[in-house]
């Protein structure tokens, strides 16, 4: 079902964006021809990406062609409206923010997070910076279409539309989602109709998208791309496919980057999680043993949950053990300390495997514990098949009991947070081949 609508200025930036909800595993469309556009075909979809091909025409037209689209697709269940923009704010951007909101009704504002971190896009003390040059010093400036001659991007709307613009900044956000969610709500009563917002990382976008949502302000988000993908990895709704093929993803990696990556794969996909005690492999065996088995039987017990994640407790900071204090206990090497625990994490893999044959799909973070992952399960190795992204290998398990297993090696500190996430979708598109 359409959940999703984000009208774009330009195909190429569609795409982009669209590429973001992909990999979040939401269905999406583009429109490349609105006269063969079937309604019932926006039922297949949950994110539609709808260019107007505006960025370079009169601002007069762009906001007809924008309000006819809005008209056409709004829809009492579209849980996101999106205003894509350029990254650097070529175009009509306030025009066609304008647009959406006269279409959609008094009660919406827009929210423009229009940051993309990744790209080297920030917006701080309301002034976008471009890998830390001021927008309108970049080339952007000198486009020979739709030149840029400011980097205040509140000044952008204010000179392309004819609403109040505020904005929020860092010291705003330093007051955490509440007091954003508040002061949101302020501007709005004060009568605010766009909002611009500081934002330098992704967690500046996560903290405004939570606030937004905690103040139930009905809103079109106005950004490049990722603002939006946020908002929708919140809001939007993943239909349930039950295919019979289970995936289990076994992360012992304790690093920050790691942390961040299942994290956001949580948000993303909503695993069944099984959270292993570290520490209790290193008590004494039986103690080690208890744990294990303990964990197995949580997977047996939860038959339904084609998606499993068991995860090491040392991945929040205040559980992180101190390997040399063990290993001193024990009278034996922090080396040995580790593959102790990956050995145990091995053991458990394993024996999930062993009890259900519908576990078609593995993932495994962190080098050590893949190897020993092998090791127990009796592999003469991995055929690789293909490459997710740069040092996450997609292959099958060659021989032993699992042999076929597909298979899916990534190391713990690889990637960028959505990496687990684009692992993931990635071995789910191969268990449904």
């Amino acid at each position: 079902m359409l959940q999703c609508v984000s009208i774009a200025d330009d195909l190429t930036g569609a795409n982009a964006t669209g590429v973001l909800f992909r990999k979040m595993d939401y269905r999406t469309y583009t429109v490349m021809n609105s006269a063969r556009l079937d309604p019932k075909i926006l039922n297949g979809c949950e994110c539609l990406m709808y260019p107007t091909d505006s960025r370079n025409i009169p601002a007069e037209i762009a906001y007809n062609r924008v309000a006819n689209v809005t008209n056409l697709v709004k829809n009492p269940d579209i849980k996101i409206y999106s205003k894509r923009i350029d990254s650097t704010l070529r175009g009509n951007v306030g025009a066609e923010t304008e647009a959406m909101l006269n279409s959609l009704g008094d009660d919406y504002i827009a929210v423009a997070a229009s940051a993309f971190p990744e790209s080297g896009r920030i917006i701080i003390g309301g002034y976008m910076l471009v890998n830390g040059i001021p927008l309108h010093r970049t080339e952007a400036a000198i486009d020979p279409k739709a030149p840029v001659d400011t980097s205040d991007v509140a000044a952008v709307f204010r000179k392309q539309c004819h609403y109040p613009v505020a904005s929020i900044y860092m010291d705003d956000l330093m007051e955490g989602t509440e007091a954003v969610s508040h002061h949101m709500l302020e501007l709005k009563q004060q009568g605010a109709r766009i909002i611009v917002c500081d934002c330098v990382t992704q967690e500046d976008l996560d903290l405004i998208a939570d606030a937004l949502i905690q103040s139930g302000i009905k809103f079109v988000s106005v950004d490049p791309g990722p603002f939006t993908a946020t908002l929708a990895r919140k809001l939007v709704s993943v239909p349930e496919i039950t295919t019979g093929k289970k995936i289990l993803t076994v992360v012992g990696s304790v690093n920050a980057v790691a942390r961040r990556q299942i994290e956001q794969f949580w948000l993303a996909q909503n695993p069944f999680k099984i959270e292993v005690k570290t520490s209790e492999f290193l008590e004494n065996e039986e103690r080690r043993q208890q744990e294990i088995d303990r964990v197995v039987r949580e997977v047996e017990e939860h038959p339904n949950n084609e998606l499993i994640s068991i995860y090491g407790d040392g991945i929040l900071p205040v559980n992180r053990l101190n390997l040399q204090d063990y290993a001193d206990k024990m009278n034996i090497k922090v080396d040995d300390v580790s593959e102790f625990i990956n050995n145990s994490f091995a053991e458990i893999t394993e024996s999930c495997c062993r009890q259900d044959p519908s576990i078609q799909g593995l993932y495994t973070s962190g080098g050590d514990i893949t190897a020993a992952v092998c090791r127990k399960c009796q592999t003469a190795g991995l055929e690789l098949l293909g490459e997710v992204l740069p040092l996450a290998a997609y292959g099958k398990i060659l021989k032993g009991e699992f042999d076929g297993l597909q298979i899916i090696t990534k190391g713990g500190m690889v990637g960028n947070d959505d990496a687990m996430n684009r692992c993931i979708n990635y071995l789910k598109d191969k268990l449904q081949m």
